[in-house]
C-alpha cells in the first residue's frame, strides 16, 4: 500500500513524498482512514512506529475538509503532549506535512518566556501543540480560548498520567466543546488509560499494531552484568571498543546524568546531559549537538524517553534500569524506529535483579546476558536496596516517586518568567517535592 491509497490530498502527498516516505507504517495504514472517517480513535503503538504522522496527516486533512467558521481567528485543533521535546517534535511534524496548506500552528510549553507565545497566539493560529501546565497558564491569562476546539489529540497519554497530569487534563477537558473528534495515542495501556478513554472518547475504534507493552522486534536487547562501581568504566569500554558514534544513555536521576556525562568527558568521550532541571535552551542545544554528531553520548533521564526522535539511532544504553518496567520499553524504543535495526544494552548490577525480572515479565521474554571480558561481577558483593523501585510505589494519577529526593520529578510544561496576577498560581519550573497529589505540567 502507498500513501496515495489512504485518501490523502495532493498537498499532503506532496509533503510526504518530499520527506522520502512511500509506504505507510502499520499504524498509519490503520489510523489514517479511520480518522478521516471522523471517528474517535484509541490507538496503541510502540514508540518509533510512525504514529505522529499517523495523526498529523489526517488531522491536517480533516481541517481542510471542515470549513473554518467566519469571524475571529480561533484555535481549531489541540494536541497535548507530556514533554517539551515531544511537543516540539509534533510541532515540527505539523509544519513539515502542512507546508502546502494554509494552516498556522504553534508549540507552547514551560521553561521559556511566555510573552512570545502570547504574541503568536494573538496573531491567530489553527493548531496548538502544548504541554498541559503552560496551556492552563494561557487559559488563566485569557490569551487562549479553547471553546472552539474541533479536534483533540492526546499523544503519549500513558506518560502524561505517569507524570501526574491527570488533574490538568480533566481541567482542560472541561474547557472544550462537547462535540469534537478525539484521538488518544498511547504506547502502553493500563487501567488508568482505559478510564481516561471512557471519559474522553465517543464509541472509539481501537487500533493496536503490536502486542501491548512489548518492545520492537527490530531491537537487539542485551544484558551486561557488572558491578555497580564499574558501570561507567564498562560503558566507556563499550563505546571505545565498538567505536560508537551516537549513543543515548539513560540514568534514573538528574544528578546521576550530570555525574555520568562529566565522567565520560574525562574519559575523552564527548557527552552532555538532558533532564528536567536543565533550561530549555540547554536541552535544545544538547539535543541538536547530539543529532548532528557534535557529541557522541547524550545522557538522559526518563523525561526524554518519549521526546527524542532521531532517525537510525544505533545504540541505547540503560546505565541503570528504570524503577518502572514500562519505562524500559519507552527507553529502548528510541532505537529500532520505523523498522530500522537498533541495539539496546543494559548494564545490570546485583541491586537491579528484581527490576530485571519485572521487565522480563512485562515483555514476556528473557533478555540474553552477555558477560564482558574483564568486567565479570564479583559474586561476593551484596545487593543494596533501590529506593522506590517497586511499580506499586508510583501513584499513576498523582505523578510518581514523589518521596524520593533523587527521583526525576518532571517540570514539563511548567511556566517561568510569566506575568503574575492575584488570581494566578505559580507554576515554578523548579522540581520541588510536593505533599499533594497534584503536580503541574
Amino acid at each position: 500500500m502507498s500513501f496515495s491509497q489512504l485518501g490523502l490530498s495532493k498537498a499532503l502527498l506532496r509533503a510526504v513524498e518530499e520527506q522520502g516516505y512511500t509506504t505507510p507504517t502499520p499504524i498509519q495504514k490503520q489510523a489514517i482512514p479511520i480518522i478521516l472517517s471522523k471517528k474517535d480513535v484509541l490507538a496503541g503503538a510502540q514508540t518509533g512506529t510512525g504514529k505522529t504522522a499517523g495523526f498529523t496527516l489526517p488531522l491536517l486533512q480533516r481541517l481542510s475538509q471542515s470549513p473554518k467558521k467566519q469571524g475571529k481567528a480561533q484555535v481549531r485543533a489541540l494536541v497535548l503532549t507530556p514533554t517539551r521535546e515531544l511537543a516540539a517534535q509534533v510541532g515540527e511534524s505539523i509544519a513539515t506535512y502542512g507546508k502546502y496548506l494554509p494552516f498556522k500552528s504553534t508549540v507552547i510549553f514551560g521553561g521559556v518566556g511566555i510573552r512570545p507565545q502570547i504574541n503568536t497566539l494573538k496573531r491567530g493560529v489553527d493548531i496548538v501543540v502544548a504541554t498541559p501546565g503552560r496551556l492552563l497558564d494561557h487559559v488563566e491569562q485569557k490569551t487562549l480560548d479553547l471553546s472552539h476546539i474541533e479536534f483533540l489529540i492526546l499523544d503519549e497519554a500513558d506518560r502524561m498520567l505517569d507524570m501526574g497530569f491527570i488533574h490538568d487534563i480533566k481541567k482542560i477537558l472541561a474547557l472544550l466543546p462537547k462535540h469534537r473528534q478525539n484521538l488518544l495515542f498511547s504506547a502502553t495501556f493500563s487501567n488508568e488509560i482505559k478510564k481516561l478513554a471512557d471519559r474522553l472518547l465517543n464509541s472509539p475504534t481501537l487500533i493496536e499494531v503490536a502486542r501491548r507493552n512489548t518492545s520492537a522486534e527490530s531491537i537487539k536487547q542485551t544484558i551486561h552484568p557488572v558491578d555497580r562501581e564499574r558501570k561507567r568504566e564498562l560503558l566507556s569500554h563499550l563505546i571505545n571498543e565498538g567505536k560508537w558514534k551516537q549513543v543515548l544513555v539513560f540514568t534514573r536521576t538528574k544528578h546521576g546524568a550530570n555525574r555520568l556525562s562529566t565522567q565520560l568527558e574525562k574519559d575523552g568521550i564527548t557527552a552532555a546531559a538532558i533532564h528536567g532541571n536543565k533550561s530549555q535552551s540547554a536541552r535544545t542545544k544538547a539535543l541538536a549537538n547530539f543529532k548532528d554528531g557534535g557529541i557522541r553520548v547524550l545522557v538522559a533521564t526518563d523525561i526524554a524517553a518519549r521526546g527524542i526522535d532521531i532517525d537510525q539511532l544505533p545504540h541505547v544504553v540503560n546505565f541503570e534500569l528504570p524503577n518502572i518496567s514500562e519505562d524500559y520499553v519507552h527507553r529502548i524504543g528510541r532505537t529500532g524506529r520505523a523498522g530500522n535495526e537498533g541495539e539496546a544494552l543494559s548494564l545490570v548490577c546485583v541491586d537491579e535483579e528484581k527490576l530485571l525480572k519485572d521487565i522480563e515479565k512485562l515483555i514476556k521474554r528473557p533478555i540474553p546476558k552477555v558477560r564482558v571480558k574483564g568486567f565479570t561481577p564479583d559474586p561476593s558483593i551484596k545487593a543494596e536496596p533501590i529506593q522506590n523501585r517497586s511499580q506499586s510505589h508510583r501513584n499513576r494519577n498523582g505523578g510518581g516517586n514523589r518521596n524520593s529526593k533523587n527521583s526525576e520529578k518532571s517540570s514539563e510544561g511548567k511556566s517561568r518568567n510569566r506575568p503574575r496576577s492575584n488570581s494566578s498560581r505559580s507554576r515554578s519550573d523548579q522540581s520541588k517535592p510536593r505533599q499533594t497529589s497534584h503536580r503541574r505540567g
